[in-house]
Order: C-alpha cells, then structure tokens, then sequence
C-alpha cells in the first residue's frame, strides 16, 4: 500500500491531463467551427443569384448552430415588414397548413424594430411574442440576427430549437453574428450582379422593340411584344398595357400576357378605384404588395387572387394626358417591386410611349392619306363628271327644241331630269367625301368605349371590348349613331335578361360594312320570350340597308351580331326607342 502522501503529485498530474485533453478538444471543436464557418463563407459567396445566395444563408446558419429550425426574413421597403420569408427545416406540406407566411409581427418584428442580436431561451416569454398560428410546429429557444448591406439592414435570419434541448449560446452568437456579414457581402454582390443583368435585358427589349417600330410592325404587334418582354424581365406572373379612351371612357387593356390573359385582354377599366388608373391620373408609378386585396383598387372586379406584388406605370407624359399604363404583377408571395426596378421601368415605359406616339401617327399618316384621296375623287367628279354631264344635259335641252316628234321630245325630257338628278347624287357624295371626321370625345370609338365602361356598373363585371378598322374615319354620322344606340340597348338586355358572367363587344369596319357583335354566355333568350326589342333592332339595320342577326352557340349563350353598310344608302326613318 503506497503513501497516500506520495499518490497527490499523481493525482494532480491527471487532473492536468484531464484539463489539457478538455482543451485540447475545445481547440479542435473551436477548429472544426472555425473551418465550418469559412467553408459556410465561401459557399453563400459562390452564388451570385439572389435567390440561391439567400438560400444558402439561412441553410448554413441553421447547420452552423445546429438549429432544427430557421428562416431569413426580407424586410420590405416601408422598413416596418417582412416582404420575403425563406425558411429550412419545415416541409412543403407543413408550410401549406399553417398558412400565410408572416408579415414581421410579433417576436419577428422585434428584431426589424431594434436591428440587435436577440437570444432567448424561451421565446413564449418574450413580451413580443403573439404565439403560434394553428398547425405550427413548437419552438423554444431562439436567435435572432439583422443582415446588414451597406448600413441598411436588408433582413433578419432567425433560428430556433438548438438541438439537444439547450439554449443558444454567446458563442453561437458570435457565429451567426460574423456569418451575416458575410452574407451581407454576398447579397450585395448578387444584387449587383442582378442589377448588371437586368439592365442588359432591358437595353436589348429596348432594341428590339425599335427594329420592331422601325420595320413597321402593326400596332397590336408592338404593344404585346412591349408586355412580353417587360413580365420577363421583372419576373411578374402577368403583364397589361391599358390605354386611355377619349372622355371618361376609362383605359381600354390593349394587350395582355401571362396568366389570364384571355379574360383581361378588351377589358375597359374605370379611371376611379384601379391601380393603372391611380398611375394614370397621378402620372407616376404606383405599387401595391397585394393587388387583388388592395381596398384602394376594388373597382376592379376580375383582378385574379393569386396575384400578388403589382406596379403600375403611365406611359408617356405626366398627369392625365398620358397615353396609358403599363401594369405588371407578380405571384402571391414573390418580392415587391423595389425602387432599383422602377427606374429601368419607367425608361423602358418611355419606349412603350414612343411606340404608341408612332403607331398613331402612322394611323394618321394613313387617314390623311385616305382624306386626301378623297379630295382628289371628290375634285375629279366636281371638275370632270358634273361639267360633262352638265354640258351634256344642256345639249339636250337644246336639242329638244329641235325635235318635233311628241314622244322622243318628251324622251330627251326624261333625259335631261335623270343628269340633273345624277348632278345631285354626285354632288351629295362629294360633300359626304368632304365631310371632316369626328374626332377627340365625338368618335365612334370613343362613344363605343365609353358605353361599354359604364355598362360595367350594371352588369357587375366589365365587358371585353376589342375594336378594328377606321370606326371614325369610314362609318357615316347617321350609321354611328345606330352602332352606339344598338350597343345600350345589347348590353341593356345582357344585364337584365341574360344573367350572364361574361359578356363580349367586338366592332369591326372593313369589307364596305361595319359590324357589331355582343356575345355573353347567359341563358340565352327563350322561344316565348319578348323580342320586340329584337325587331326593334332588325328594324334599324334595314333601315340603313343593313341586317341583325341572333345565334345561339353549342356552347351556351347568345351572340347578335347587327352589321350595316359603310356607304350611303336612301335611309328610312328608324324606329322610336
């Protein structure tokens, strides 16, 4: 048995080895983080797509700490919420039961109110803390850790439930805390590299679009590839050029891409209660995080649901003698548009302007072209027609004297009052080629957009509209007047009888007619119903020559289609009502 006396030396030599071996452990575990948190470095500066960068960080703080649960949060531009949430450790299924993703509230909204590293070993007994929606996992400990970019904080990477039942510590901190400045880096280069991107998409849109003008593409042609290019560049899930009609016709969607597209497209929205409206009359971009749940944009009744994040944006000058709106939307959930993608957006509305301003003064160019033609017509008939057959009739005249036979005398008669008739016919339509067009608020086209906005009212949603043709160069006054009372009178009939959910307007001048079409996919019109308002409308088709015609397609509904001659014809007086 040896002396207890000689046995402490040893002992305290273990207790030193105990000590060097924990440190020694501590080190290579203090090694091992160091070389995990460097490998997490390098691999969040490897992305330059944002959307990968920011996925690779909250990957790797959750594997770094070793928390079951994590989530980075982008604060949105008023600086109060989230507008993105990315989270690891939940599955798609249990994302979809809980439900909306948060908006900043709550414990979350603590750190984007005081942008400080927060730890708590239990974070129900934060003040902050709102409790968890139904279907939401329980949680516990928690970290909470601002990313800063340049001084801005850009958002918060939030970690929860440290595994093995224990709080998050000091040095967990540190770790996230050095972490985020290095993901603060990455974001800002990838935003940088996306910014560098986008621009050279927009500078070739922008070139495209000009070959597109300069080789004299159709008007609708220029204004789809104008939509086209801006929903893919700014990722929206839709895209609408709306433009003004004259008056308070309210802004007609001339083209739309992207997700229900068919349904917006003719569509004719009010200026009051819309966001292109807003654009319009402000004359300056308008955003919105929601567009379908905006209560400032109610009027517009078939904004789809799940369209999200939307910007509106005039084209043209500013104020309300803009030309119209260019109006994107985004997927629910997606980012909101920020002031780094409006300021190519509004360059790039600018080139949309500039192909509206082109389109119509080409329709110009074309419609004086024709007027010209006209005169031209109109000068060669009063020069050459009318002289001829005047000297003409008044050579008959004179021989009529000459002829004693009773009957031929009365014949030449007969002769001389058909050129005089002839002369008046000639003249008439002289001065119908002469006759200046109705233009601004008075055109055809205006009157037509305008009754079908204020037929929206009644109906309870907005028709489609879609309109073709020369409507206020080559339909005559007398016809015009009969397309805008026929039109009251169809979508009259829609909104009362037909209980129709869609309702569809198309006018068309060309092949010497015009022709209006209102189809709807109501319960059509029963064999014994009224249909005095029907001949009501046979009637003042013939009486411009004209014909209206009723079909009830296999697919349901109605269509009447009401069509009428563009040159004159002897007009009988039309029916009152």
């Amino acid at each position: 048995m040896g002396d207890p006396l000689s046995q402490m030396p040893r002992m305290r030599l273990d207790e030193l080895l105990d000590e060097l071996q924990a440190r020694i452990d501590a080190a290579r575990g203090t090694r091992d983080r160091v070389h995990s948190l460097l490998e997490a470095v390098v691999s969040v500066g490897r992305e330059l797509e944002l959307s990968q960068v920011l996925r690779r960080i909250v990957e790797a703080a959750a594997l770094l700490v070793d928390a079951e649960y994590g989530a980075l949060g982008v604060i949105g531009p008023d600086g109060r919420t989230l507008s993105q949430f990315l989270t690891v450790g939940l599955t798609d299924e249990e994302t979809a039961e809980i439900g909306p993703l948060p908006a900043g509230h709550g414990l979350l909204g603590e750190v984007i109110r005081h942008p400080e590293p927060l730890r708590l070993a239990d974070l129900g007994a934060h003040t902050s803390s709102h409790g968890f929606p139904a279907h939401h996992p329980p949680m516990r400990s928690f970290l909470g850790v601002p990313i800063r970019v340049r001084e801005e904080v850009f958002g918060n990477l939030y970690l929860t439930d440290k595994r093995g039942g224990v709080e998050f510590d000091t040095e967990d901190e540190s770790v996230i805390s050095t972490l985020s400045v290095a993901a603060g880096v990455a974001i800002d280069n990838a935003r940088l590299y996306e910014g560098s991107q986008r621009q050279q998409r927009w500078l070739r849109a922008n070139a495209e679009i000009t070959r597109s003008l300069l080789s004299g593409s159709a008007r609708a042609e220029v204004l789809e590839l104008i939509a086209l290019r801006a929903q893919d560049i700014t990722g929206s899930r839709a895209a609408e050029i709306a433009t003004a009609v004259g008056g308070d016709g309210g802004l007609l969607v001339e083209a739309a891409t992207g997700a229900d597209a068919a349904r917006r497209q003719g569509l004719v929205l009010p200026v009051e209660g819309t966001q292109p409206g807003a654009a319009w009359t402000a004359g300056a971009p308008v955003t919105t995080p929601k567009a379908a749940a905006d209560p400032r944009y109610g009027a517009d009744v078939l904004l789809p649901g799940e369209w999200g994040p939307a910007v509106a944006v005039p084209l043209g000058s500013e104020g309300a003698s803009g030309r119209g709106v260019l109006f994107l939307a985004r997927a629910a959930g997606e980012p909101v548009f920020t002031d780094a993608e409006l300021e190519p957006l509004l360059a790039f509305a600018g080139q949309a302007a500039l192909a509206l301003e082109l389109a119509d003064r080409r329709r110009d160019a074309e419609q004086i072209a024709l007027l010209e033609e006209r005169d031209r017509i109109a000068r060669d008939l009063h020069d050459l027609a009318i002289q001829r057959l005047f000297a003409t009739g008044m050579t008959l005249q004179s021989a009529g004297r000459l002829v004693d036979h009773e009957d031929a005398a009365q014949r030449l008669t007969r002769a001389v009052d058909d050129l005089d008739e002839t002369i008046k016919i000639i003249r008439s339509t002289i001065f119908g080629l002469r006759t200046k067009d109705r233009d601004g608020d008075n055109g055809l086209r205006a009157r037509v957009a305008r009754a079908v906005g204020e037929a929206a009212a009644v109906l309870g949603h907005p028709p489609r509209l879609s309109m073709e043709g020369l409507l206020d160069t080559d339909v005559p006054a007398g016809v015009a007047d009969h397309v805008v009372a026929v039109l009251g009178e169809l979508l009259s009939n829609a909104a009362r009888h037909a209980h129709a959910t869609r309702v569809a307007v198309a006018l068309q001048a060309a092949s010497g007619e015009v022709v209006l079409t209102v189809s709807d996919d109501g319960v059509g019109i029963p064999p014994q119903g009224r249909r005095s308002g029907l001949a009501n409308l046979d009637e003042r088709a013939r009486s411009v020559g004209g014909a209206f015609e009723l079909e009830s397609p296999d697919t349901g509904g109605t269509r009447l289609t009401w069509r009428a001659p563009l040159r004159p014809v002897p007009a009988r007086p039309a029916p009152r009502g």
